[in-house]
């Protein structure tokens, strides 16, 4: 099967144009892979929330 890797959604892309944003996605990609993976990036409080731990009932209009 000949399934291109990249498909046009909406309008026209000339080979050209499509041929650009590869490149351009290929580079972001080697990019990423590049970076020191022990370096922490990130949050450091989890981003969700332990309902057992909670106070209660919150009401809607409270700051906390």
């Amino acid at each position: 099967m000949n399934t291109p890797d990249i498909r046009v959604e909406k309008g026209h892309a000339e080979p050209e144009e499509v041929a650009a944003i590869t490149a351009i996605l290929l580079a972001r990609a080697a990019a990423r892979t590049s970076e020191p993976t022990s370096a922490h990036r990130g949050r450091v409080k989890a981003g969700w929330r332990r309902l057992e731990r909670e106070g209660g009932f919150r009401a809607p209009h409270s700051w906390r």
